[in-house]
């Protein structure tokens, strides 16, 4: 049952893709909810609809049917302004692929969320304090094409927290990463999130990775095949 504590509730989500004359279902009527502040991954193999499931909650993409509420506020019909607005204030992104701008600086693109909600104040030296908390105060200056691929990530996270989010959406972060960077990159992400006390919402193929949060949702053509508390205690780096 939802709670006032639920951050994330899904009920009954439905996504049906039209292409007469075929017709795909994608998502088949899953329901939960997430408390605040619970860190929650979901898996599932290619296909599943991990993925679809993550571009709805982040309201990137249209629901067929059901309901998606964040942080209080439906969000199933709502307007692409007003769904902008919410990204900006609700949630942080962390992409496989990074997803930073070429033609920014690091800080620039640390900063970019908190300007484009008109959130400035502050915004700079937290960008600069988020630069130093991921190791890299000594790259602001640098553009996308010349730190390493462990390091963009870093600044994608970084972003990510920059406007303080309640709810924060990772899509497989370290898939594109070596062992030794990936890990250091969930160290990190695990580091700030728990500073933050954020509702953290990773999605990702790797059991091995699902396993340091506290729940895992797998996903199986489309619907939930599991839906569990992860007991075993997984020691960060």
């Amino acid at each position: 049952m939802p709670s006032a504590t639920d951050v994330i509730q899904v009920r009954e989500l439905v996504k049906v893709i039209e292409n007469p004359p075929a017709r795909v279902e994608i998502l088949k009527g899953i329901t939960f909810s997430v408390p605040r502040g619970q860190f929650l991954a979901v898996m599932g193999a290619s296909g599943s609809g991990k993925s679809t499931l993550l571009g709805l909650l982040a309201g990137l993409d249209t629901v067929t049917s059901g309901s998606i509420v964040l942080d209080g506020t439906e969000i199933s019909n709502m307007k692409e302004d007003r769904l902008a607005r919410l990204r900006g204030q609700k949630i942080g992104f962390v992409f496989q692929s990074y997803q930073l701008v070429p033609t920014l600086t690091a800080e620039e693109n640390i900063l970019l969320p908190a300007e484009l909600i008109g959130r400035n104040g502050d915004s700079r030296e937290r960008a600069r304090d988020l630069l130093d908390r991921v190791g890299l105060s000594n790259r602001g200056n640098h553009y996308p094409v010349q730190p390493s691929g462990g390091e963009q990530q870093r600044v994608a996270l970084a972003r990510a927290f920059i406007t303080r989010p309640p709810i924060l959406m990772a899509d497989e972060p370290t898939g594109n990463l070596d062992s030794a960077n990936g890990q250091h990159v969930l160290d990190l992400l695990l580091e700030l999130n728990g500073e933050a006390e954020t509702t953290l919402l990773l999605v990702t193929h790797d059991r091995k990775l699902a396993e340091y949060a506290g729940r895992i949702i797998t996903l199986h053509d489309g619907t939930i095949l599991s839906d569990e508390l992860v007991r075993r205690t997984v020691e960060v780096s």
